[in-house]
């Protein structure tokens, strides 16, 4: 029989946009949008399905694999929803079938000059040694960075 551990952690990034509070919740709000920059990210990631669902109590479900590897799915459910300040999901993780994590995440959306700074908290259970916080916080800030690429291609397109 394996060993069950589970390692508690809280962490937040902040990170500033060139862009309105409105315009980066938008880039969670809109499925397609999502999709590009949470899902598919920098080269390397083949979505194999994403579903997106953007209210109170409905359902955000990814799988996707990284350069042909084990079968990553990311299953999230919205908790709370305030347009343009606030969104609270609670998400878990698994890597081949195997549940690596249980997280809540809080986005906070603040007006900072003519940009927004965007406040991710996470506060997450990481099972079995499958996951750590480290590892966590780091992939959050490179989809945090994804997002400021979208926001940029969003910005260059209008």
């Amino acid at each position: 029989m394996t060993d069950r551990t589970v390692a508690h952690a809280t962490f937040s990034i902040e990170r500033k946009y060139d862009a309105t509070p409105a315009r980066v919740f938008r880039a969670f709000e809109d499925p397609a949008a999502k999709r590009r920059w949470f899902a598919e990210g920098e080269e390397g990631w083949e979505v194999e399905s994403f579903d997106a669902s953007f209210e109170v109590g409905s359902f955000e479900r990814s799988r996707f694999r990284f350069k042909g590897g084990p079968l990553i799915t990311n299953d999230t459910v919205y908790q709370d929803i305030v347009p343009n300040e606030r969104i609270i999901i609670s998400y878990s993780m698994t890597v081949d079938g195997r549940r690596i994590s249980a997280s809540l995440a809080t986005m906070e959306f603040r007006k900072e000059g003519k940009g927004t700074r965007l406040i991710y908290t996470e506060q997450g259970a990481y099972l079995d040694g499958l996951d750590q916080v480290e590892q966590r916080r780091i992939g959050c800030e490179e989809i945090l960075e994804t997002l400021a690429k979208e926001l940029e291609r969003d910005s260059a397109a209008a």
